[in-house]
């Protein structure tokens, strides 16, 4: 089994350098060392969207041993995503629109009036005949997927209708909301890159 040391280094480098090892054809698995749960978590995902096996030890708050198995598969999770890309990737003529939120704020000016129009945004999506396919939120958009936010509950209303709702893991990091995400799932710099990269429309705000 190889072992992968990226303590220390930033999303999405764990993801990607799983990636390289496990697809070897000699490799069985991969032990990775990582240092947040984010890290872990993004990994489990991988490993889910491939049906590999997946455990995990915490050795401290700040140390962690993944351990991903190609011999131990499962079946991949229904819908299973890889960092926000589904396996069973869509054709494309059906991949839609994604709408990308990199601030808690609208435009620019007064800050109060920036968060009035972020609301008044996400709530307008809600609305549309079509809903978008995903939604990414990075920066201090990650802001508006957390706890306290007044926009939680027009994300549940899409997330429930089907729309796949993503934050940035470093961001979340960043900004100390590992424990206050409210709705959706984390992803990594990869899984955005890739979501974006596939989409036949995109709207950044």
């Amino acid at each position: 089994m190889e072992i992968i040391d990226v303590l220390g280094k930033p999303c999405p480098i764990p993801v990607i350098e799983s990636k390289k090892a496990l697809a070897k054809k000699d490799t069985s698995g991969v032990l990775v060392k990582v240092d947040n749960i984010v890290a872990v978590q993004n990994l489990e995902k991988m490993a889910n969207g491939y049906g590999y096996g997946f455990s995990y030890v915490e050795n401290s708050k700040d140390s962690y041993d993944v351990t991903i198995s190609k011999d131990e598969k499962s079946p991949p999770t229904p819908n299973a995503a890889y960092n926000g890309l589904p396996v069973a990737r869509r054709d494309a003529a059906h991949r839609g629109l994604i709408v990308v939120i990199s601030r808690n704020t609208m435009g620019e000016g007064a800050e109060e009036l920036g968060k009035i129009l972020i609301k008044g945004f996400i709530y307008s999506l809600t609305e549309l005949p079509v809903l978008p396919e995903c939604l990414i939120f990075f920066n201090s958009g990650a802001y508006l997927t957390s706890d306290g936010s007044n926009t939680i509950d027009d994300l549940r209303k899409m997330e429930e209708r089907g729309v796949e709702i993503f934050t940035c893991g470093t961001c979340v990091n960043y900004y100390g909301l590992q424990d206050k995400l409210a709705v959706g799932a984390i992803t990594d710099m990869y899984g955005i890159t890739e979501k974006m990269a596939s989409a036949s429309n995109i709207i950044n705000i």
